[in-house]
């Protein structure tokens, strides 16, 4: 009797006890979610002004981008919204062309406020439908014969949870604008809600936009590109492993010899998951660069409601993910632009011309050069970074560059994505 009361104890003891953690979980959670939404409420992000006010004035010192849109979304009637967060079960296409204002800030994203001012706002000149893969094909060839050989490249950009369309677009324009790069942007936009409460919806659909991940990447690589960068962020690094795991499996490969970088920047991923796919993958012949922040505070959340699986995006085991095919890039030390330091990719933009002037500076006076496996710059810290070295030196298209100039993207880099400039009103900082 004695040991049947004392089991009966310890059973409401531990019932007790699991009931209270179950309850602490759930108000963490809550006070999580109530956090999150509150600052995605004060971030800003574009309105339906930001699509629906087209203005064609040239303004002297602003830059212009064309950035070619595939899409899982759903073509919407309203203006301004031109894609919203519903999914189709074919892609959807699009041509944007946009400007970025001469007084832009790296790192930060000028969104117009009512009538868009090409002097101060990032601002769309003209935004176009295409109806056929054929119609996306043909543009993408037209913007690569616009630059010259050796330029010819595309950078794939595949956004992540909590996303509106017109936020993917301006943040890919704001890091074309940053980075330099000289090839095609292509957005790949899937179907998110944009709203903090839509996670489960969200991950529902970056996991049915695969097939059209793999239709637009392949589309990229029939193009004639001479190079294809990818880099997806948070959610998007989802749909974007498993994109190029269906490739793998398929048989029918794309070729490796064109892949210049694939990104995973605070990478939403299960770090089991992601092990599990990279068996499937394999050790790829240039390494993923992986881009983590220990202080990411999106990622956290998404490791709460996960029950407590670490995401890759905040992985503290760097070696084992190099061991794996991984570069590293630690971005903890930076100061973020944004409170959940969730968008510190979008800061490194501004130091890839410098980095790869670098490096290519570096590599034609010695061709020996390499960098140590640890490195930081700017208050970046590389893990396994002696493997960057070619990719960014290929990367650079211009190995002779002059020691002044090298001298200069130095002094840049030294003072980082850290140090840019504080949000006015009109920008919002990395989502």
């Amino acid at each position: 009797m004695l040991l049947i009361k004392r089991i009966s104890y310890l059973r409401v003891s531990t019932d007790r006890a699991f009931v209270a953690k179950a309850g602490a979980r759930r108000a963490g959670l809550a006070a999580a979610f109530v956090s999150l939404s509150l600052l995605a409420a004060c971030a800003g992000r574009p309105g339906p002004e930001a699509l629906a006010a087209i203005n064609e004035t040239t303004v002297q010192g602003a830059s212009e981008h064309v950035i070619l849109v595939a899409s899982s979304r759903e073509r919407d009637p309203n203006p301004g919204i031109f894609f919203n967060g519903e999914r189709t079960t074919a892609l959807n296409f699009a041509r944007i062309d946009m400007t970025v204002p001469p007084t832009h800030k790296p790192g930060m994203v000028e969104i117009p406020r009512g009538v868009a001012n090409p002097a101060t706002d990032m601002t769309v000149r003209e935004a176009l439908y295409r109806d056929t893969p054929a119609q996306f094909s043909a543009d993408l060839k037209a913007e690569l014969a616009r630059r010259k050989p050796g330029d010819r490249d595309v950078t794939i950009f595949v956004h992540g949870y909590n996303t509106l369309f017109s936020e993917a677009l301006y943040r890919f324009a704001q890091m074309a604008e940053d980075s330099k790069q000289p090839g095609v942007p292509v957005l790949f936009t899937w179907a998110s809600r944009g709203s903090v409460a839509d996670y489960v919806y969200d991950n529902n659909s970056a996991t049915a936009a695969r097939d059209r991940l793999e239709e637009t990447i392949r589309l990229v690589f029939d193009s004639g590109a001479e190079n294809v960068t990818i880099l997806a962020h948070s959610m998007g690094n989802w749909v974007t492993v498993e994109a190029l795991r269906q490739i793998k499996i398929s048989g029918k490969p794309i070729p490796q010899s064109k892949i210049e970088n694939i990104i995973l920047a605070a990478p939403d991923i299960d770090v089991d998951v992601f092990k599990s796919q990279l068996k499937r993958l394999g050790k790829p012949p240039k390494p993923f660069i992986v881009i983590v922040s220990r202080d990411d505070k999106a990622l956290a959340f998404s490791d709460f409601i996960a029950g407590d699986k670490p995401r890759l995006g905040a992985y503290t085991n760097d070696q084992e993910l190099v061991e794996l095919g991984a570069v590293v890039v630690d971005m903890t030390k930076v100061k973020s632009l944004d409170e959940f330091n969730h968008g510190k990719f979008a800061q490194l933009a501004q130091m890839a011309p410098e980095l790869r002037g670098m490096m290519a500076h570096a590599r034609a006076k010695n061709s020996a050069f390499t960098l140590p496996e640890q490195t930081t710059i700017a208050g970046v810290e590389f893990v396994g970074a002696d493997k960057l070295v070619p990719t960014l030196a290929n990367a650079s298209g211009n190995p002779g560059s002059s020691t002044a100039g090298t001298r200069q993207g130095a002094a840049s880099a030294s003072s980082g994505p850290s140090e840019a400039a504080a949000q006015s009103e009109g920008e919002t900082s990395p989502q």
